[in-house]
């Protein structure tokens, strides 16, 4: 059987640059090195460094996604109600009491009740 001699240089760059590609570019893009790599390589240590470091592409990739659709449905569940709310507040403060003043001038024998609060007295 011959064995096979592979140059520790070139593995050593190659390996590299595919684990470094990570760096270049958040774009995806990045895993075209370690995959050109990958195809264009004989060296099997070379492969496993560009197998794997396709698959931390792919992992990142996940999970940016879910952060994605996290970030998304805290966005629409938390963030939007909370804009909602802040916006009823709002009205409250700013434009209820000008609709209450108007109201008393318009209508003086009836008193001004606003809408959506709780009244304790």
């Amino acid at each position: 059987m011959m064995q096979t001699i592979y140059d520790n240089d070139k593995r050593k760059l190659l390996s590299a640059l595919c684990h470094g590609a990570i760096f270049f570019s958040p774009l995806v893009l990045t895993a075209g090195i370690p995959l050109g790599i990958l195809l264009l390589s004989e060296d099997p240590v070379i492969k496993d460094n560009a197998r794997e470091s396709l698959n931390f592409h792919f992992n990142i990739w996940l999970y940016g996604a879910i952060a994605a659709f996290i970030g998304f449905f805290w966005w629409t569940l938390i963030v939007l109600p909370l804009l909602w709310v802040l916006g009823g507040m709002l009205f409250l403060a700013w434009l209820a009491p000008i609709f209450a003043i108007l109201r008393c001038f318009s209508t003086p024998e009836d008193p001004f009740r606003y809408p959506f609060i709780f009244r304790v007295l």
